[in-house]
């Protein structure tokens, strides 16, 4: 590789790498300032209000505009193991760029 050759895809990768990094420490800083929020909303959904939050809504208790995205099983399910399936990657990504460098 010649030397502007060398320097244009050096300059390529810089371009590249530094926004990507930028976005993560904020994603990540975003990631960490919901693990409280985490912790509340699965206690909430393994708790007998959920239980009794959800049987009032399938029996019609609840008013019409209300919004009840946390009562549908799937929904909070999936949140809570998407949030668990992210930490494993992130633990993954970490163990393999710390052995790679």
């Amino acid at each position: 590789m010649e030397q502007i050759e060398r320097i244009q895809h050096y300059e390529t990768l810089l371009d590249r790498i530094a926004p990507v990094l930028e976005n993560l420490e904020e994603a990540l800083d975003a990631f960490e300032g919901i693990q409280e929020d985490v912790k509340e909303l699965a206690a909430y959904y393994e708790d007998d209000d959920w239980r009794e939050d959800f049987e009032a809504d399938e029996a019609g208790k609840l008013p019409a505009d209300l919004k009840r995205g946390v009562l549908s099983e799937d929904g909070i399910y999936d949140v809570l193991s998407g949030h668990y399936a992210l930490t494993i990657r992130l633990l993954d990504t970490v163990s393999t760029i710390l052995k790679n460098r």
